[in-house]
């Protein structure tokens, strides 16, 4: 699967960028027609400790998942984001089965 990473006012070091891919690639195997994911990291500019934002769109054919995060770092935002989307494909996998 390809995933399209952009960074909001920040660069994203290797390893972060290599994370993330690494999280989402491990969605696949609930749902094998998946496109694409497109991932924005945004650092928001405010004085509270949970500033870091995590936007997942996943693409698949017939409807997109869209997953927002806001966390402490941008690993738990990934992580949490990438739980979500392994329940939502679980469910729209159950929902094709049943048809």
């Amino acid at each position: 699967m390809k995933v399209f990473i952009q960074s909001v006012n920040f660069k994203a070091d290797a390893s972060l960028v290599e994370f993330v891919e690494k999280k989402l690639n491990s969605i696949e195997k609930y749902y094998d027609k998946i496109v694409d994911a497109e991932v924005y990291l945004k650092v928001q500019q405010t004085s509270e400790k949970e500033n870091k934002l995590v936007d997942v769109k996943l693409n698949v054919p017939g409807n997109d998942f869209v997953v927002k995060k806001q966390c402490k770092t941008f690993e738990e935002g990934v992580m949490l984001a990438a739980d979500t989307l392994k329940r939502q494909l679980t469910k729209k996998k159950e929902k094709v089965k049943a048809k």
